[in-house]
């Protein structure tokens, strides 16, 4: 029987041969991840096993993003702590104030991430770099403890649903919009424990910040990981990033799929995930009896450059709607600085927006755009379940760089277009 990409990575970095859907398996990992929330547990559980030592300063990374700047005090002693195990360890890749950037698109920024590896992370966006042919998931803290310690963890080999895509993207639809389909398309457990594996025409008409952020929401249909081929989109985006000998993998031939689902980029529209679950997928041409009180434009998910500029050729020349906050948050230092350069940063300014040092904030209620009951936002992050961003009466809807910015603009979730015309 044919293996898919997922089931070849983790075959090799089991050392056998060929691994089967079901099959529990003990992985070596390239690389382990932990953010300021999640790693301090993970310390309490690597010291409280007795660990002395980590398996490989250079493949751990730790990324202060979620609270950082620090929002309280509980938030700075968190910090503190993943500070001080950094230094003890003599930890590589260690990210603060000042260096860090959000996690997910820090990493493949930096080259920490290489088609073909194996990479867990204590967040469940991890699944981010299956953009780059990794296979990448979530775990939680105890895993990533001793994954720190041991350098492998186990898994049981998912089996996987193909996503062919087929055509390409009209104006102002972005992978975000994709993500959201297919989504709508299968629900928020339709590929439960599964890989997404996405093949076909349509692949080469997504940018790697497209497949980013698709594969990033992998998680949100359930998936296990969300995982792409490695094209010349990928080498390119790679090649002055990574400076190891990676090697990539192809699904073979006659590998096996529970299903798959067709995607025509064509017919996929600028798209928004009502409350409270990503699936609730609508056209954004039906929200404009749905009042906003805020848009948040960045996170793991869409903060990219590209995600910037989208949202700057929206913005340009235009201001928000009153009494809407405009709340922007490039992913990384880089990101920041060229927006600064490319003009970005006067034009969020000129519309009425704030722009914020990178951070995770707002996505999980954290800091930087908490809402109050009865509140709406429409966010580029990638959840919107109850009390996601605030209070348990406020309403999220995810949509895309685009979208969130014609919205602000409207005062009322709105297509692109509608503000463009």
């Amino acid at each position: 029987m044919g293996m898919t990409m997922t089931q070849k990575i983790l075959a090799r970095h089991a050392g056998l041969d060929s691994v089967r859907p079901g099959q529990l398996i003990q992985v070596r990992l390239d690389l382990v991840l932990g953010n300021d929330i999640t790693t301090p547990v993970a310390i309490n559980e690597f010291e409280a096993a007795g660990f002395d030592r980590v398996f490989d300063k250079s493949r751990i990374a730790l990324v202060m993003d979620h609270f950082a700047p620090n929002k309280d005090i509980k938030a700075a002693a968190q910090c503190k702590q993943c500070r001080a195990f950094a230094r003890r360890f003599d930890i590589d890749h260690y990210y603060d104030v000042g260096t860090m950037g959000i996690e997910h698109a820090l990493l493949p920024e930096q080259g920490l991430v290489a088609p073909g590896e194996a990479v867990i992370g204590a967040d469940s966006h991890t699944c981010t770099y299956g953009a780059l042919g990794a296979f990448s998931t979530g775990v939680g803290s105890t895993d990533m403890g001793a994954a720190m310690a041991a350098g492998e963890t186990w898994f049981k080999v998912p089996s996987a649903i193909r996503v062919n895509l087929t055509g390409r993207l009209r104006p102002h639809v972005s992978g975000k919009d994709v993500i959201l389909t297919l989504i709508g398309m299968i629900g928020v457990d339709g590929a439960l424990y599964q890989s997404l594996e996405f093949t076909g025409p349509g692949v080469g008409e997504l940018t790697i910040y497209d497949r980013l952020t698709i594969s990033n929401m992998a998680i949100e249909a359930g998936a296990k990981n969300g995982i792409w081929p490695v094209d010349d989109i990928t080498r390119a985006y790679v090649a002055d990033r990574v400076r190891r000998p990676w090697e990539a993998v192809e699904a073979d031939g006659d590998a096996e799929y529970e299903r798959t689902v067709e995607i025509d980029l064509d017919q996929v529209d600028c798209t928004v995930a009502y409350p409270h679950l990503p699936e609730n997928a609508r056209s954004a041409r039906e929200g404009r009896d749905i009042a906003i009180d805020q848009i948040v434009i960045g996170s793991c998910t869409n903060g990219q450059l590209p995600d910037m500029a989208a949202a700057a050729e929206i913005l340009k020349g235009r201001r928000l709607a009153p009494d809407v906050r405009g709340i922007i948050i490039p992913a990384t230092q880089s990101v920041y600085r060229e927006c600064m350069h490319r003009g970005y940063t006067d034009i969020f300014l000129d519309a009425g927006c704030i722009v914020s040092t990178p951070t995770c904030g707002p996505c999980l209620g954290g800091h930087m755009g908490i809402l109050a009951a009865g509140e709406r936002c429409v966010s580029t992050t990638n959840r919107n379940f109850v009390g996601r961003m605030g209070h348990v009466d406020s309403e999220v809807y995810l949509a895309s760089p685009a979208v969130a910015a014609a919205s602000g603009i409207a005062g009322h979730i709105a297509h692109p277009e509608e503000v463009l015309k």
